[in-house]
């Protein structure tokens, strides 16, 4: 492990905090619009996004919140892995698997794969009133993948930026999915949030994702119109409220550019984000309205999760054949860069620039 213990402390400007919270290793990275809260010893989980001038983190929290893999003993071990047991909301990073478990080259994945269980090791690249960036960096356990990535802040913007790259280090191919998954709840989700996105198609899989299923199975049309199960035309761009109490996934595909933004009308504020769209060329739309019966959700969550991924449909082995995985040779590397931003005082939002900024 790599960290900067002795960083001279300041409570103005941009600035980090390193601190444990529940048995994990934990960074803070902020400025004078954002807190951002990244869980080292826990996949890098960003579990707080928080817009400071209205107080309000745009992040999800579990009904089991965060809690430590020590002492904690599952009565059965699931045969899909530990990621719900572990599942504090938030954001994760996923790799080299998405979606359900599955095996891959006798190698059994989890759900959203290795990376997001696993604990990162990090190094403080800069530490100023003016700027702060972390590098965080892993090794998969199950297969041979090296993931480095560098989080930074300036303090004259809301917007977090990522610059990741992956690399195989097998002496064979490799295939992959990548993605992230930022789930946005309450406070900042209610029924008064919108969803921009560029033009581009969604489709629904091609069975019901819950008996609350609201949306009908196996279609495929221009964003954002879907018909419901009942014949009626829903507008995926419209959030509802938890009284919905439905359960949906959707897949967002031929994007023109990769972005999104979440507006909450009431707050005039919201949570966007950009991605290079050849990297993460499908947007995955899980919305748990309070409609997940049964294991795990049992009717108590209400968040949305606008995921980019690399490919479609979900688990790796599906991937493969459709054709859409990444693959690697041999110590090939693939690079890419996000940026999540804070906004507010918008009414539309007709894109997102290169530097993060809403336009």
């Amino acid at each position: 492990m790599s960290y900067d213990s002795y960083a001279h402390e300041r409570n103005w400007g941009a600035r980090l905090t390193e601190f444990e919270y529940r048995g994990y290793r934990m960074v803070a990275m902020e400025n004078r619009f954002i807190r951002v809260a990244i869980a080292a010893g826990k996949g890098t989980d960003i579990l707080e996004f928080l817009y400071k001038p209205l107080d309000v983190d745009f992040m999800w929290r579990s009904y089991t919140g965060l809690h430590p893999f020590l002492n904690f003993t599952p009565t059965v071990a699931s045969t899909q892995g530990s990621f719900i047991d572990f599942y504090a909301g938030g954001w994760q990073e996923l790799l080299p698997n998405a979606g359900m478990d599955c095996v891959y080259k006798g190698a059994p994945l989890g759900v959203h794969g290795e990376v997001c269980l696993l604990p990162w090791n990090y190094r403080i690249d800069r530490n100023q009133p003016d700027g702060v960036a972390v590098t965080f960096s892993v090794r998969t356990v199950r297969t041979p993948f090296y993931v480095e990535k560098t989080l930074s802040l300036n303090n004259e913007d809301p917007v977090l930026s990522i610059e990741e790259k992956i690399r195989n280090e097998a002496q064979e191919p490799m295939d992959l999915m990548w993605g992230h998954h930022p789930a946005l709840g309450s406070p900042f989700l209610d029924d008064s949030c919108r969803l921009f996105l560029p033009p581009c198609r969604v489709r629904t899989p091609e069975e019901y994702t819950s008996p609350n299923s609201r949306l009908e199975k196996g279609q495929d049309a221009d964003w954002p119109f879907l018909r419901g199960r009942k014949g009626e035309v829903i507008d995926l761009s419209r959030i509802p409220s938890a009284e919905a109490r439905s359960h949906d996934m959707a897949y967002i595909y031929q994007m023109k550019e990769g972005w999104y933004a979440v507006l909450n009308q009431k707050l005039r504020a919201g949570f966007g984000l950009r991605w290079d769209h050849k990297s993460f060329p499908s947007l995955w739309f899980w919305q748990l309205y309070r409609g997940g019966v049964g294991y795990p959700w049992y009717g108590m969550n209400y968040t949305l999760a606008l995921e980019p991924v690399s490919s479609y449909p979900q688990t790796l082995t599906e991937a493969i054949k459709a054709g859409t995985q990444i693959v690697l040779a041999a110590g090939e590397e693939r690079r890419t860069r996000l940026q999540a931003v804070a906004f507010s005082g918008c009414t539309e939002i007709h894109g997102i620039d290169d530097n993060g900024r809403i336009c």
